[in-house]
């Protein structure tokens, strides 16, 4: 494990699963250290250690000699062209952020549609993340057609009595626990969208996950679409960064509007390196973690059942991406400082941080997300059961 310093080691045993930045601080320390873990997260490591990485995969491509982009040029450009082509759209654009990307395009399909009320879940990104800013910023507004912990149905969209320009659907719903529609049920809600004459937007921040659920390749799913948002750092190990697809028209409007929320960067290839770094090596390796989360979510379920925990939940039962919930009737505090202790302990890291859930979370219960990548796909389903067993007596 890699050495926590002084400053780190001297904060106070009960401020450990607490929010201030000594007690974040070493938690990113000792759980980005830890020689087993089942996922390495954006802020695993150091500076230095993901420049290294970074320069090495350049060099071995044949990137490093390349001119340093400006305003959106050079290694950005092929960014753009490389994500237009995975998800078969007509043009693609980069942007620093994708609150930024999801604003402009949401704005642009307003000026279209003559309407500015869009169609979305409340616990959809930007009603839960991002402090108000399609009204605040972009003059939208926003309707629900369900509540459920779930995507809408055709149903809900086509019975909405409220008219609106755009309906935008997260793929997975993250939130609700990762969670995604049949292909079945998604394009009956995209041809209900349709009927309305609204155009359909997904925030596909982690749709490189989504083929396996679906059966179908990220074309085709993103082609059920009229554009696209896509991140970088939430499944490709990315520093940063977003795309925005769509048809030609759009993404030139998309453009100037990128450029008047002030997301015309001077130089972005760190970000745009790591992007087609993340492109190259970890989307084609999306389908194996989405199938050993499976395996990991049965051992945990198998793990909790046999040690008579009670009362938990693995939700979705089979995960329908790389990443799903579990909750446990414990307070988040409690069931954090279990986690930060068996890091201590064992240098082995399941589960991280506990909070306690939203809006229609039952009352003294706590959820985690668990996310397995390349590391993860180490671990045996008895080896998830004995972690699960580990972490159990750290509760007593």
């Amino acid at each position: 494990m890699e050495p926590v310093d002084d400053v780190d080691t001297v904060a106070p045993a009960d401020s450990v699963n607490g929010d201030g930045e000594a007690a974040r601080l070493y938690r990113a320390k000792l759980w980005g250290g830890a020689a087993r873990k089942l996922w390495h997260t954006s802020v695993d490591g150091t500076v230095g250690t993901r420049l290294r990485e970074l320069a090495d995969w350049a060099e071995a491509t044949g990137r490093a000699e390349s001119p340093i982009d400006t305003y959106g040029n050079g290694t950005v450009e092929e960014l753009e062209e490389r994500v237009a082509a995975e998800l078969g759209m007509p043009s693609a654009v980069f942007f620093p952020t994708g609150t930024m990307a999801q604003q402009v395009v949401l704005r642009c399909w307003a000026g279209r549609t003559g309407s500015p009320v869009v169609a979305l879940h409340p616990l959809a990104h930007p009603e839960v993340h991002e402090g108000g800013a399609l009204g605040a910023v972009s003059g939208l507004r926003t309707v629900h057609p369900t509540d459920a912990p779930r995507l809408p149905t055709a149903e809900e969209v086509r019975d909405h009595p409220e008219p609106f320009g755009t309906l935008m659907l997260e793929l997975p719903l993250r939130d609700a626990g990762f969670v995604l529609p049949s292909w079945e049920e998604l394009t009956a809600v995209v041809e209900a969208a349709r009927e309305r004459d609204a155009v359909v937007h997904f925030d596909g921040a982690r749709l490189w996950e989504c083929p396996t659920h679906f059966g179908r390749p990220l074309a085709e799913i993103a082609g059920l679409a009229d554009s696209v948002y896509v991140s970088f750092y939430k499944s490709l190990g990315g520093h940063s960064g977003a795309v925005l697809a769509g048809p030609e028209d759009v993404m030139a409007e998309a453009r100037v509007w990128r450029h008047r929320y002030g997301g015309q960067v001077f130089q972005q290839y760190p970000a745009a390196l790591s992007a087609l770094r993340g492109l190259d090596e970890e989307l084609p390796r999306l389908p194996s973690y989405v199938a050993h989360a499976r395996v990991v979510a049965d051992a945990v379920r198998e793990a909790l059942t046999e040690a008579g925990t009670g009362w938990f939940r693995v939700h979705p039962e089979v995960p329908h991406t790389h990443q799903f919930q579990v909750w446990l009737p414990y307070e988040p505090e409690a069931l954090t400082a279990a986690s930060v202790a068996q890091a201590e302990a064992t240098d082995t890291v399941l589960f991280r941080r506990w909070f306690t859930p939203g809006a229609g979370g039952p009352p003294g219960v706590a959820v985690t997300e668990l996310t397995v990548t390349g590391t993860g796909l180490e671990w045996t389903a008895e080896d998830v059961r004995t972690a699960v067993r580990d972490f159990l007596t750290r509760l007593a």
